[in-house]
């Protein structure tokens, strides 16, 4: 059941992450890189809990207030390992080995996937954990 709900997860995690990566492109056009990368993962982010609460983990038995407070916690962190991850790669890591064929967009994608495995137990475990009745 376990491999089940995390592979339903990926799903959710992967539509979220073409979501955000798409919009990231969008708003990419009106603003820089580093602003462009948060704005597309909050907008990822709420792509990511309407799919998790709806097909992978179900709703907790809290109200929607608690667990999206908590699903924004867990995301924060993620948001983090997304940023510095994507920023580190497009600003010093590509530079320095002389990439530049889509190089924002390579590490954004890298961004977007880095924190998957972190992020599930977070919210398997404390989004959306289930309350006793």
């Amino acid at each position: 059941m376990q491999h089940r709900t995390f592979v339903y997860f990926l799903l959710a995690g992967g539509v979220a992450a073409v979501v955000n990566i798409a919009s990231r492109y969008v708003i990419n056009k009106f603003t820089y890189f580093e602003l462009a990368v948060v704005v597309a993962y909050l907008i990822g982010m709420l792509t990511a809990y309407i799919l998790c609460r709806s097909y992978v983990f179900g709703p907790s038995g809290r109200t929607r207030t608690s667990e999206m407070r908590r699903f924004v916690l867990v995301n924060i962190g993620a948001l983090v390992v997304v940023w510095v991850v994507s920023v580190g790669l497009a600003r010093v890591m590509f530079p320095a080995i002389g990439l530049t064929w889509h190089a924002d967009d390579i590490a954004h994608v890298v961004g977007v996937f880095a924190p998957a495995v972190v992020s599930f137990f977070g919210h398997k475990y404390y989004s959306f954990r289930r309350e006793p009745v």
